[in-house]
């Protein structure tokens, strides 16, 4: 129970990484606000959640708007209250017929999608909660981050997943610096190739090229994200900051 009374605010939390990051959370003893473009899908689940006796509750938002995550913030404080940990999770990769799009035939639509998505969504709700946590001194953030944000992977992702997950990297170590004097520490994790819907969205071929080149043999399990997640942010990492941590089976080691 490391996080016993603690609140934490996962976005994209309805589904894949999100969903198990819930589950762990709540399991260690949290209080867990859920957020998700997908308001039907995420009541359902946190009535399922209410029903088994845990603190949960749902706040529906596109993380791209600012006004959006402002409001589902204050919903779920007025509910759970004041943010302790925030998962910055959700994310977008989006492909056409299974592949990326190569980037002199991209969208600038999808391009600005992503990027709003990716990015400026860890932005908006870090600008959100860290004044409380100043106030109280003490607060943990995570931000999804990839492999695809230090290693070229062409086959799998598109140039505006890469330059997202790569930018988060940089989004991370500054508020580490910055943040770190109030009591408050900021990490990244890098995750492989997770069996989560996302990954589905490429050919099993892609996968399997994948799991070929990865020494533990296998995609990971989004609860073995969630698991090193809760580390980062548990009393265990209380000197833990500005890290970048891959969650890929040994795939891609740098």
């Amino acid at each position: 129970m490391r996080h016993a009374d603690r609140v934490v605010l996962v976005t994209g939390g309805s589904g894949g990484i999100g969903a198990a990051l819930v589950e762990r959370y709540l399991a260690e003893g949290a209080a867990v606000g859920i957020v998700d473009l997908n308001g039907e899908a995420g009541e359902r689940q946190a009535a399922e959640l209410r029903s088994r006796g845990c603190r949960a509750h749902f706040a529906a938002a596109d993380v791209a708007d600012y006004a959006s995550c402002e409001q589902a913030q204050r919903k779920i404080e007025s509910v759970l209250g004041p943010i302790d940990i925030l998962i910055n999770n959700a994310g977008i990769s989006p492909k056409h017929d299974g592949k990326p799009s190569p980037v002199h035939r991209m969208d600038p639509a999808e391009w600005q999608r992503v990027v709003a998505v990716n990015l400026n969504g860890a932005f908006n709700f870090s600008r959100l909660v860290t004044g409380g946590m100043i106030d109280r001194r003490y607060g943990r953030i995570v931000s999804m981050s990839s492999v695809a944000g230090k290693a070229y992977l062409g086959d799998i992702v598109a140039c505006h997943y890469s330059a997202t997950k790569s930018a988060l990297i940089g989004f991370t170590r500054h508020l580490a610096g910055e943040l770190g004097p109030h009591g408050i520490t900021v990490n990244a994790l890098a995750p492989g190739r997770i069996a989560t819907p996302l990954v589905r969205t490429v050919s099993d071929a892609a996968n399997n090229a994948v799991v070929d080149v990865t020494p533990l043999g296998r995609l990971g399990e989004p609860s073995e994200v969630a698991d090193v997640c809760c580390y980062l942010t548990s009393p265990d990492a209380a000197f833990v900051t500005g890290q970048v941590i891959d969650v890929a089976g040994g795939w891609l080691m740098t």
